[in-house]
């Protein structure tokens, strides 16, 4: 054989090797900046919009939510953000269970932060199932009692949790992820005993978004903040009291000075709320106002810059289930006695459709409160009390 041609012959096949490595690498270059080209899709920010296109608000893990959850006539607020998560308040006692799923259904495992605003029904007698549901790290309420079996129910389970219930003052502040937090109020005076007016104030700041929760306080807690100096304008003010007239006076709407509302109150409330004279003000100021009762589950996103509110009807089975115990929303206190089955050892509430089925002779009414028939060895039914 000619070596000369198998030489060339070699060479040949050589360089068109390297022809091929040339071209396959080539093709692999393109495709990665292809795909990265397709990974890069425009982001705007909040505020801020491409030709011809609306403006989007960009969530990320930072952001800060507001939930005010529908509860029908009381409060509960969930706050997150970067992380961490606070709860203020948590509606009537038969709202326990609506409040824990609708943590549940956003992922909360754990509480950074949960304020009772003020002992009356409407605002902590969710708390007990929620503080026995999930941990917390930290549990502030007022320094005031009140003697009731809700406030002792709440009371009682944050001993069985060993939580240590915090009163704090004027002026603390605290971090919540990127935001951060300051108690305006309250500041109650010895032998106080207006649950209203002792009422938790925060001012909670987020970039350039502010939000005020006055709880229920009322005018006389107003005009003290109002002395106080310190500062009220937000972005977004919940409306103290439901939209009592009692509370939001002139003075201290026009120091708060909102761009938006939201009122908590239920549909069609004996209580009138809120009433006519509070939204008239609103109206006249121009602040757009949102309502639980309206619109249902109300939620306020913040990048720092700029807020966007989406409306949730709460439609969910965490709802559905407390619908049969709607009727005991408007007792009074001391009618909230609960029937135990001294044979299966359940405690059950007087509405709950499993009291008829107890037998005469393992039926007995108590007035003693969770706590305590826990310890005795009774189980909350998980369909009437949510435990």
């Amino acid at each position: 054989m000619d070596k000369t041609n198998t030489l060339t012959k070699n060479t040949s096949y050589g360089k068109k090797r390297r022809f091929k490595k040339v071209l396959v690498s080539l093709f692999l270059l393109f495709v990665l900046l292809l795909q990265g080209c397709a990974d890069e899709k425009p982001q705007f920010q909040a505020g801020e919009a491409g030709q011809g296109q609306a403006a989007e608000v960009v969530h990320n893990s930072g952001e800060l939510a507001v939930h005010y959850i529908d509860v029908g006539q009381g409060d509960a607020t969930l706050i997150t953000c970067g992380g961490s998560s606070m709860l203020i308040d948590a509606g009537n006692n038969n709202m326990g269970t609506t409040v824990q799923y609708y943590l549940s259904k956003q992922g909360i495992t754990k509480l950074n932060y949960v304020v009772g605003t003020h002992p009356d029904a409407d605002h902590i007698g969710g708390l007990d199932v929620v503080l026995y549901k999930f941990d917390c790290e930290t549990f502030f309420m007022p320094d005031i009692e009140k003697d009731t079996k809700t406030y002792q129910e709440v009371v009682d389970v944050a001993g069985l949790k060993r939580l240590t219930i915090s009163h704090p003052e004027e002026g603390d502040s605290y971090a919540l992820g990127d935001a951060s937090f300051t108690i305006l109020s309250p500041s109650v005076a010895e032998g106080e005993q207006d649950a209203n007016n002792s009422s938790i104030v925060i001012r909670l700041l987020y970039g350039e978004s502010s939000f005020l929760f006055s709880g229920d306080a009322e005018a006389e807690e107003e005009q003290a903040i109002l002395d106080s100096g310190q500062r009220l304008s937000s972005t977004v003010y919940k409306v103290a009291h439901h939209g009592s007239s009692g509370a939001n006076s002139k003075p201290y709407l026009d120091a708060v000075s909102p761009k938006y509302a939201v009122i908590s109150c239920g549909k069609d409330n004996s209580y009138g709320h809120p009433h006519k004279e509070v939204l008239q003000m609103l109206q006249d100021r121009g602040i757009t106002t949102y309502r639980t009762d309206e619109q249902g589950t109300i939620i306020v996103y913040s990048d720092g810059e700029t807020i966007s509110f989406q409306q949730e009807g709460q439609k969910d089975t965490g709802r559905a289930e407390n619908k049969s115990m709607a009727t005991t929303q408007n007792k009074s206190e001391s009618e909230e006695d609960y029937i135990l089955n001294t044979n299966t050892k359940k405690i059950h509430l007087k509405t709950c459709s499993s009291v008829a089925d107890i037998h005469e002779e393992n039926r007995l009414e108590s007035k003693e409160t969770l706590t305590v028939l826990m310890k005795q060895g009774y189980t909350p039914c998980k369909r009437c009390i949510g435990y």
